[in-house]
């Protein structure tokens, strides 16, 4: 569990204001005061439980990553109600048979807009990654994907991680507890320009998305992906190599599909791509709307590519 221990201290205003300013500590003494308060509201919704108990983790890293784009720090605590709230609606309605959990629209960007735009906006953005950046090997994708990208429902990053979703629950429980103990301690660390690092991965994307359609050379990609890459397709398919990437996106552009990047996270071995697939006469029924790629690297290589779309796939 995240921070529970309360602390009696009544105005939460300067310890936003302090966080926004890069101080995790103050962070740390705001969520240590209000978690009770939180968790007495999901109770209150969800009843006691794990998924109560989820409901408020997803409060504290939403407000960990979020709290720069917070524009009035004195409101900061029905600022952290409205977000367990929206969490717990969630919650509810994933309970439906049909719906699945997700992290994304309705559960925060509701409230606070896009996750990855606020983040990069935020004061804390760097700091926040690098704190992602401390995450083990197995926790880091999870986390990435949970809080950072569209398709992030427990199956969809199931499916992207190629893990069973129990498992997801279970690293997504480790990165949040991973995350409370490095935050407060890496306030005067150094840390890596985020934006910088996901232009860089940005670009590569945008390139590979559009110039391979019309099979153009690359060779800053035949430099940076293994040749022998395993490639898994949301069909259940896999490939070795870059050819087949090439074919699919040749077969898209053919069929009238142009992809548009809409998002990118990354750290050191792990890049993760949405993109948008842009059809000039509407797109036909059966063809995917976006997807989401989950790319990791070895030795500074890109070795393992896995590819989610947003609705039903082509025959990949």
């Amino acid at each position: 569990m995240i921070l529970v221990r309360p602390e009696p201290v009544a105005d939460m205003e300067p310890f936003a204001r302090a966080a926004q300013q890069g101080d995790p500590g103050g962070l740390a003494r705001l969520l240590r005061h209000e978690y009770p308060a939180i968790r007495a509201i999901a109770i209150g919704i969800l009843g006691a439980g794990p998924d109560a108990e989820d409901a408020c983790q997803d409060t504290a890293v939403a407000a960990l990553a979020h709290i720069g784009d917070l524009r009035d720090p004195s409101k900061v605590r029905p600022w952290l109600h409205a977000i367990v709230r929206n969490n717990c609606r969630m919650i509810l309605r994933n309970r439906m048979p049909g719906l699945v959990e997700s992290a994304g629209t309705d559960r925060i960007d509701s409230f606070l807009g896009d996750p990855a735009a606020i983040v990069e906006r935020g004061a804390l953005r760097d700091l926040v990654w690098h704190g992602l950046r401390q995450l083990t090997p197995a926790t880091l994708p999870v986390a990435m994907l949970r809080y950072f990208t569209v398709r992030n429902s427990y199956e969809e990053i199931a499916t992207l991680c190629g893990i069973p979703i129990g498992t997801v629950r279970s690293r997504l429980s480790e990165a949040r507890r991973q995350l409370a103990t490095v935050l407060p301690l890496i306030g005067d660390h150094r840390h890596l320009d985020q934006s910088a690092i996901d232009t860089e991965r940005g670009e590569e994307a945008a390139a590979i998305l559009s110039a391979v359609a019309n099979r153009v050379p690359l060779p800053s990609v035949h430099e940076r992906w293994a040749e022998d890459l395993v490639m898994y397709w949301p069909s259940g398919r896999i490939s070795t190599g870059l050819a087949p990437i090439y074919d699919v996106l040749h077969s898209d552009y053919q069929m009238g599909a142009r992809h548009r990047l809409t998002g990118v996270a990354s750290t050191p071995g792990i890049t993760i791509w949405e993109a948008d697939a842009i059809y000039g006469s509407g797109r036909p029924d059966g063809f995917p709307a976006a997807g989401t790629w989950l790319l990791r690297e070895k030795a500074g290589r890109v070795r393992e590519v896995r590819l989610i779309y947003g609705s039903s796939a082509l025959s990949a």
